[in-house]
C-alpha cells in the first residue's frame, strides 16, 4: 500500500495540490463573486477560467512542472477549454439535481483539479 502511495504521490503532485490550493481560493473566490454580482453561472466560470488560466500557467509551469517556457500557453489554454467544459457541464448536471450553483461549483473543485493535473502533465508539461 505503501509503495503504491509512493508511486502516485509525488513531490511533484504534492506542488501541484498545494499551488491547487491558491489557485483554487482565486479562481473559486471570482466565480462566487460574479454570482454575487448577478451573473449566469457559465459566464462566471468563462471569466474566473480566463483570469485564472492567467494566473495558473506561471504558477503551474514554474512551481509544479519546473518549466517556464511561454511556448505552452496554446496548449495550457487548450486543457482549460476542456476543463471548462467539464466544470460546466458538471455545474449544470448538479443544479438539475437541486443544488445550488455555490455548492454544486465547489463539489467540482476536485474532480475538475485531477482533470487539470492530469491533462497538464500529460498534454503541456510531459517530458518528452
Amino acid at each position: 500500500m505503501i509503495k503504491l502511495l509512493k508511486r502516485y504521490i509525488t513531490p511533484e503532485f504534492v506542488r501541484f495540490v498545494l499551488v491547487a490550493i491558491l489557485n483554487t481560493l482565486f479562481g473559486y473566490g471570482v466565480y462566487s463573486l460574479l454570482l454575487f454580482v448577478g451573473l449566469h453561472y457559465s459566464v462566471a466560470i468563462l471569466c474566473s477560467t480566463v483570469l485564472g488560466v492567467l494566473f495558473n500557467f506561471k504558477t503551474y509551469g514554474i512551481l509544479v512542472f519546473k518549466n517556464s517556457s511561454n511556448k505552452l500557453i496554446f496548449r495550457f489554454v487548450l486543457v482549460y477549454c476542456v476543463v471548462y467544459l467539464c466544470n460546466t457541464g458538471g455545474i449544470a448536471l448538479l443544479k438539475s439535481l437541486g443544488i445550488s450553483e455555490y455548492i454544486a461549483g465547489a463539489l467540482m473543485l476536485v474532480p475538475v483539479g485531477l482533470l487539470g493535473f492530469v491533462l497538464n502533465k500529460i498534454f503541456v508539461y510531459s517530458k518528452k
